[in-house]
């Protein structure tokens, strides 16, 4: 299903398959185009359903706002890489204990900070660093193994991976590797919304309601400065966003309902064109996050949506 097209001084120049569907309130599906059936693999969208996953497993942090962090992709700006350091400190670890690969800040003032200061990459600034605190931190207080908790069959990530398939409504259809070596759990675009608006209208105090509002207080530890989840989240009120690579993005507002978008080739300028459309089918005021085109630094086009 074409989705978005992007568009250069007034010429079509590419177009963008992909899926999105669009619950109500109530969870039911008001609005979809393409495959929301098919399990796909939501990539970082996962993390918020993981956190809860912790939080159930008996998580706790010194500060409620590390849960935003944990959930998140941090930019890997200095309050982010502080925060991650607390996290391990306060379980009693290093970084040395974490298992993400090593790699620079997505920010590139941080990036360029840390080449001039002559480091390189390491895995506290990868931008999952966040969610490995929240995994070790959560086998410290369990007691289980450290330098295995990436593996599928530890009991951190089988609870998580209950956890997520509650959330989600049906069956895990397969558990891979993501980019940062944790699993990965693929389910359906449907699932994944119905997860999103599971978190933003739980109970007060419950798991899922935690992790949703620490994302909804603190969207720049979720992100970072400039990001869409950060933006979003920062604009619409009670909004909660998260999303993955490979085209991947879910949203929900409370008492509203639900958005989840995965661009078939994996392109990333055409998810949030797609997402706003999604949003403003369910009446949501959106900020200008549209997908500019440049020429010679100068916007010449746009990649709007289409379905």
């Amino acid at each position: 299903m074409i989705l978005a097209e992007a568009v250069r001084s007034g010429f079509v120049e590419s177009v963008h398959h992909g899926s999105v569907v669009v619950l109500g309130v109530d969870g039911a599906v008001q609005d979809r185009a393409g495959d929301v059936i098919r399990p796909m693999f939501p990539r970082s969208s996962n993390k918020p359903l993981q956190t809860v996953g912790m939080v159930r497993a008996g998580l706790r942090t010194a500060d409620p706002a590390d849960l935003a962090l944990i959930s998140g992709s941090h930019r890997g700006e200095r309050f982010h890489i502080d925060r991650v350091r607390d996290i391990l400190a306060a379980a009693g670890l290093g970084p040395g204990a974490l298992r993400c690969p090593a790699d620079l800040p997505l920010s590139v003032p941080d990036r360029d900070a840390v080449l001039r200061a002559g480091r390189g990459p390491e895995p506290i600034l990868m931008n999952c660093s966040g969610k490995h605190a929240g995994m070790l931190a959560t086998c410290v207080v369990n007691g289980w193994p450290l330098d295995t908790y990436l593996d599928p069959d530890h009991p951190l990530q089988v609870a998580i991976a209950q956890t997520v398939a509650e959330l989600a409504g049906e069956p895990i259809a397969a558990t891979g590797v993501d980019g940062c070596g944790a699993p990965v759990f693929a389910f359906s675009l449907t699932a994944l919304a119905r997860a999103f608006l599971r978190l933003v209208q739980a109970s007060p105090g419950s798991g899922e309601r935690r992790v949703a509002d620490q994302m909804r207080a603190h969207p720049e530890l979720v992100a970072g400065t400039g990001a869409d989840d950060t933006v979003l989240m920062s604009g619409v009120p009670g909004l909660v966003a998260k999303g993955g690579a490979e085209g991947v993005v879910a949203v929900a507002v409370p008492n509203v309902g639900a958005v989840a978008v995965k661009i078939e080739d994996g392109s990333m300028r055409a998810r949030t064109p797609v997402l706003l459309s999604g949003l403003r089918r369910l009446g949501v005021p959106v900020p200008a996050l549209e997908e500019l085109i440049l020429g010679g630094g100068e916007p010449v086009g746009v990649v709007r949506a289409t379905w």
